[in-house]
């Protein structure tokens, strides 16, 4: 998630591009760039045919917030959707420790060429948000969903310090996948899936001396880290909303030092960077900003020059960059509309910070 944003984004591309000398949300260039990109994606992006499942998510759920749902094939989407989810296929099959969740793709679930039988489960939690969010976007009833199956498995990923493996074997724990398990248990209505207090003791873990979130403890803060802590305590119920104007109000977390940490993130330039010492970048102005927003401390952050740092990044052809000058792809164009969407820019759907997704989705209409 925020740890692999370059994996949307080449720095070595030799014409950046012209970023857009407009100093306004060109909407309509945007609805076009992302309907285009869930319609057919540029070669470029061969090497993330793994995680086409997030891929179209940042497609379905950016022409959401733009207004633009209708674009969609709902009906196609949703039986795509529901084909890549694993399922085991007997009770005692769901107790092998394999993780039955959604795949990030078709490829996952070819077979092996030789002929010894499909090769391991390789359903994934990201992909399972990612699954879940679309479905909720394009208006599926999630009750339909699996859901015992996803539950039941994902609490054989969490560890015994209370993170989580995005698969069931062979990868790496860290606060990006107890954000995940957090955001299923959410969608999925039902906390089964995770022991809460233990994921809870993990995240706290996580907070730095500087008051920021690293993605492990003891590692250093960053601003997705951040998002992922803070969003899944509100998740899990284990913060109040607004803490920021409740000052006498006790907490889990060291509130004071996180809101310097967050609000030092904000430059010179307007944008957020993820850590210090880096320049801004266009999807920390969510991950950061969320933050911020969660917490009731949105007011204190320079709206005029986080929309002029914005403006820099909004291409031409429709979508964002990373930075300045970057050509726009699907990672911070998503961003992007949720940044823009956190600024009450009209037009636009208003987000649940916490999801990622609008709140017309998880209303359900």
């Amino acid at each position: 998630m925020a740890e692999d944003d370059d994996a949307y984004w080449d720095p070595t591309d030799p014409d950046p591009g012209p970023t857009s000398a407009l100093d306004f949300f060109d909407r309509d260039r945007h609805l076009c760039y992302s309907q285009m990109m869930l319609e057919l994606l540029p070669s470029a992006y061969q090497g993330q045919e793994i995680n086409r499942l997030t891929l179209a998510y940042f497609a379905i759920s950016g022409l959401d917030i733009l207004g633009g749902l209708d674009r969609v094939d709902k009906a196609g989407v949703i039986n795509w959707v529901l084909s890549l989810q694993a399922h085991p296929r007997n009770e005692a099959e769901l107790e092998n420790g394999q993780f039955y969740g959604f795949h990030g793709s078709r490829s996952s679930q070819f077979e092996s060429s030789d002929n010894e039988g499909p090769i391991p489960n390789g359903s994934h939690l990201a992909s399972t948000y990612c699954a879940l969010a679309i479905l909720k976007t394009v208006g599926y009833d999630l009750s339909f969903v699996d859901s015992a199956s996803i539950l039941k498995s994902m609490r054989s990923l969490q560890q015994p310090d209370g993170s989580f493996m995005p698969i069931h074997i062979g990868a790496e724990t860290d606060l990006r996948f107890v954000y995940c398990a957090a955001a299923i248990c959410s969608m999925l209505e039902n906390w089964n899936g995770m022991d809460r207090e233990k994921a809870k003791e993990y995240i706290l873990n996580c907070q730095s001396y500087d008051g920021g979130f690293g993605l492990t403890p003891g590692s250093e803060s960053h601003g997705g880290a951040t998002y992922c802590a803070i969003a899944s305590l509100r998740l899990m119920g284990l913060i109040e909303d607004d803490l920021f104007s409740k000052t006498g109000t006790s907490c889990c977390i060291n509130v004071p030092l996180l809101l310097d940490w967050t609000l030092q993130r904000q430059g010179a330039d307007g944008g957020f960077q993820g850590r210090l010492n880096k320049p801004s970048d266009t999807c920390y102005a969510f991950w950061v900003g969320g933050v911020l927003k969660i917490l009731g401390a949105n007011k204190l952050i320079d709206k005029k020059g986080l929309h002029d740092f914005l403006y820099t990044c909004q291409s031409q052809y429709g979508g964002f960059g990373k930075v300045p000058g970057a050509l726009p792809d699907l990672y911070h164009s998503y961003y992007g509309f949720c940044a823009f969407s956190l600024l009450e820019e009209p037009g636009l759907a208003s987000i649940c910070i916490e999801l990622g997704i609008t709140d017309s989705a998880v209303c359900g209409f």
